[in-house]
C-alpha cells in the first residue's frame, strides 16, 4: 500500500510518499526528482523497506511559505531530519543521490544519529574539491544557468547532462526500462532546479574536517558512484574525495550518474547489498 501526505516544518509543508515495509529508508533524489520519480526502484525496494520519498522544499507540491528566500542545505537537512523524526523514532537509512547525497551528508553531520547507514551517490558538493576543480565546476554550472536564461531549458537540459556525463540518446539502460518523457511538472521542476537549486549546490559548506567527523561519527556512510560515469565529472571527483576524507573505498554502482533511473533493478540489488 502506497500513501501520500503533508507535514508541516518551519518554512514549508513537505509533500512525502510511504510504500512497503520494513526498515525505514528514505531516498532523496537528484536535480529534479521529486516524491513520484524513480518508481522502478521503489518498487524493488518495497518488499524490504518502508520506503519514503518526498518533494524538496521548493519543488512541486512542497510550497515554501517565501518562495524568494534562498534555501540552504542545512535548511534541506532539517526538512529531512523533521521528516524522518515524523515517521520514526529509530535511526533511520537513507540512499542519497546527488543533490540527495549532499543533504544526506549535511544530515549526518547535523544531527549525528538520525541515520543509522547512509548510501552518499555521486554527492553534488563541489566544496570538496581542490580549489582549481571547484572553481571550474563554478563556472560551468553558471554557464548552465546563464543557457536556460538566454535560450531556454532545453538546451539548458542538454548543457547540464553534459557536465555530469549523462547522454540522454545513447545512454545503456536495463532491458525493460523507458525514457521518461519531459511533462509540464517534470519541466518546471527542472527549471526550478536551474534557478534555486544550483545557487544551493554552490552554497554548500562541507570541509575536509566535516568529512572526518563523520568518519568518527555514528551513520555509516558508503560513499559510491556510477560504474559509466566520466571520471572526470565532478560528482564522481565529490564521490572519490568524501571516500577518501571518510578513509573508506568507494562503492561501484550500476550504470552512471542517473543509474538509480536507468538501471533500477541492479541498482536495488546493491542497495539491499550495502545496507544489509
Amino acid at each position: 500500500m502506497t500513501t501520500t501526505n503533508l507535514l508541516t516544518v518551519p518554512g514549508t509543508r513537505l509533500h512525502y510518499r510511504v510504500t512497503g515495509s520494513g526498515p525505514l529508508l528514505l531516498i532523496a533524489q537528484s536535480g529534479e526528482g521529486d516524491a513520484d520519480r524513480g518508481r522502478d526502484l521503489t518498487e524493488r525496494l518495497a518488499a524490504d523497506f518502508t520506503v519514503v520519498t518526498y518533494d524538496r522544499r521548493g519543488l512541486h507540491r512542497s510550497v515554501p511559505d517565501d518562495p524568494a528566500r534562498p534555501v540552504d542545505m542545512a535548511t534541506h537537512a532539517e526538512d529531512v531530519h523533521h521528516l524522518l523524526a515524523a515517521l520514526t523514532d529509530r535511526p533511520a537509512l537513507m540512499l542519497g543521490c546527488s543533490f540527495g547525497a549532499a543533504i544526506g551528508l549535511q544530515l549526518a553531520l547535523r544531527r549525528p544519529g538520525r541515520l543509522a547507514a547512509l548510501i552518499a551517490h555521486e554527492p553534488a558538493a563541489p566544496e570538496l574539491l581542490p580549489a582549481g576543480e571547484r572553481a571550474d565546476t563554478e563556472r560551468r554550472l553558471r554557464e548552465v544557468q546563464r543557457t536556460y536564461r538566454e535560450e531556454g531549458w532545453q538546451p539548458a537540459v542538454r548543457a547540464v547532462t553534459a557536465l555530469l556525463g549523462i547522454t540522454p540518446d545513447h545512454q545503456e539502460t536495463e532491458p525493460e526500462v523507458r525514457p521518461e518523457p519531459f511533462t509540464e511538472a517534470r519541466r518546471a521542476a527542472f527549471e526550478g532546479f536551474l534557478t534555486r537549486d544550483v545557487d544551493t549546490v554552490l552554497s554548500g559548506t562541507l570541509t575536509r574536517a566535516d568529512l572526518a567527523a563523520l568518519a568518527a561519527g555514528p551513520t555509516r556512510i558508503v560513499p559510491a558512484a556510477g560504474r559509466t560515469t566520466p571520471r572526470e565529472v565532478f560528482d564522481y571527483r565529490c564521490a572519490e574525495v568524501t571516500a577518501a576524507g571518510l578513509g573508506t573505498g568507494l562503492a561501484e554502482f550500476p550504470g552512471g550518474h542517473n543509474g538509480n533511473l536507468t538501471h533500477p533493478a541492479a541498482f536495488a540489488d546493491q542497495v539491499r547489498a550495502h545496507l544489509a
